[in-house]
């Protein structure tokens, strides 16, 4: 058997390709959007992409199937309950996919209907040969994960409750997957990071044994603790998880790899006046902070750049890049991954631009964890809310960085605004949002809510 993960760090995302090397028949399960390492790697195996399986419909990424379709004349395929705008091959619960010349022999899949995380979502039994006692694995999607399970509220505005969705969640992992042997091993969509779970593994697989033992979610419970357990301290939604999900179901342009056009400052600035382009600076944190354009909004190339620019620039919005030269095209592809393909171009040199510019730089205000704040200051925490519950700076409002634009009316921008975050990446992307809305009096904590700690034990010590 042929069997590859491709494992996306940017957006802790996996996807999977398995064939049948003695029919040269593959699937790929969960593409990302750019899928020419695919292309290669079925080519050089020998392999002919026949059939491209959704486990959900996704909302942290925009796929690849509609890309995928169209260079190979795969057959998409999602779970029985999907209703999408494109034709697709609805799996049934208990379905054999057979990769042999024969069904019955060679490379197998059997769908597991697994909804809670979503009404379609499916898991893949895979079958080196079809007799084998013991799976090779499972391909769990976003039902479960290593160390977690997939939150079951991104649903609720469907008309499904948080609450309902987990009770199916929960029947879907105890009468499925924990019905499968112990050595059966766990190939997830996600890893640490996701937004689809609150407190998933840095290991990018395991096996049903290790996660019925050491899954929090998976302990013995009666289901009606499980949804409470599982309804609560979910990370903050960030704010292109709809957009994504609508195209996903309904259908979206293919990926356009054109690089952006290379601007003036002159035509960046009209861009943002004139058709409300964001400019969005990519550099490293401390390149940003040291100087920047007045208005500029912030997420480094080195951090989780696509999905905190998803959580600060709404969808639809166009797009100036402000990216160290050479990088602008990555930057590109990685929003183009979430569905933000209105790039209008980029400032090919910021830091030159800026130095011939000074009236328009700004310098980030940062301070210390004990510096004292200033008087009548808004104490702001961006972090998640598990991660304020469990321990925050006192009379701190919570405010997750993903909610933050559509909850900046709760904060006077006539009082001073200090925010912080775990280490303070997010606190700046906060910032840099809050310059751009107009507030002048805006500064966030260096190290944060770790180095307030740290010295708290350092003290205490």
């Amino acid at each position: 058997m042929h069997f590859a993960q491709y494992y996306l760090d940017c957006l802790s995302q996996a996807s999977y390709l398995i064939g049948d090397p003695t029919t040269g028949r593959a699937v790929l399960v969960d593409p990302r959007r750019d899928i020419d390492d695919y292309l290669h790697d079925a080519e050089a195996a020998g392999l002919r992409i026949e059939l491209v399986i959704e486990t959900h419909i996704h909302a942290d990424f925009l796929s690849g199937h509609l890309e995928l379709a169209r260079a190979t004349g795969a057959t998409i395929a999602f779970g029985e309950a999907a209703r999408t705008g494109f034709p697709i091959r609805r799996l049934r619960d208990g379905e054999r996919i057979s990769l042999g010349a024969r069904d019955g022999e060679g490379v197998t899949l059997t769908v597991l209907a697994t909804p809670g995380h979503t009404l379609e979502s499916l898991c893949l039994v895979v079958h080196e040969r079809p007799d084998d006692d013991v799976p090779f694995g499972v391909l769990t999607g976003d039902t479960l994960f290593v160390g977690d399970v997939g939150r079951p509220d991104l649903l609720s505005a469907a008309g499904h409750s948080p609450e309902d969705m987990a009770a199916r969640l929960y029947r879907s992992l105890h009468t499925k997957l924990m019905a499968l042997p112990d050595a059966t091993r766990v190939f997830p969509a996600h890893g640490a990071g996701s937004a689809c779970g609150r407190s998933l593994s840095t290991e990018t697989s395991s096996t049903i044994g290790d996660q019925r033992r050491f899954n929090y979610a998976l302990q013995p419970m009666p289901e009606a603790d499980f949804v409470r357990l599982i309804t609560t301290g979910q990370p903050a939604t960030p704010g292109y998880f709809a957009h994504d999900a609508a195209l996903n179901r309904d259908g979206h342009p293919f990926l356009d790899a054109t690089p952006p056009p290379a601007l003036t400052l002159g035509e960046a600035l009209a861009a943002r006046d004139q058709q409300g382009a964001a400019l969005l600076d990519c550099r490293p944190l401390a390149a940003y902070t040291r100087a920047h354009l007045t208005g500029s909004l912030h997420t480094s190339l080195d951090t989780r750049f696509a999905e905190y620019a998803g959580s600060v620039v709404a969808p639809g919005t166009p797009i100036v890049l402000l990216a160290d030269p050479g990088t602008e095209q990555e930057a590109r592809l990685r929003l183009a991954r979430i569905g933000y393909d209105h790039v209008i171009g980029h400032l090919p040199d910021p830091a030159t631009a800026l130095d011939q510019a000074p009236a328009l730089v700004r310098h980030s205000h940062r301070i210390r964890h004990d510096d004292e704040l200033p008087p009548h200051a808004q104490l702001v925490d961006v972090r998640n809310p598990a991660e304020y519950e469990a321990g925050a700076l006192p009379d701190a409002l919570s405010i997750p960085l993903a909610t933050l634009p559509d909850r900046i009316t709760e904060l006077d921008p006539r009082r001073p605004v200090v925010l912080y975050c775990r280490s303070g990446n997010r606190s700046v992307i906060a910032a840099a949002l809050l310059e751009a809305r107009g507030f002048d009096d805006v500064c966030d904590v260096a190290g944060g809510f770790e180095a307030t700690r740290t010295a708290a034990g350092a003290t205490a010590g």
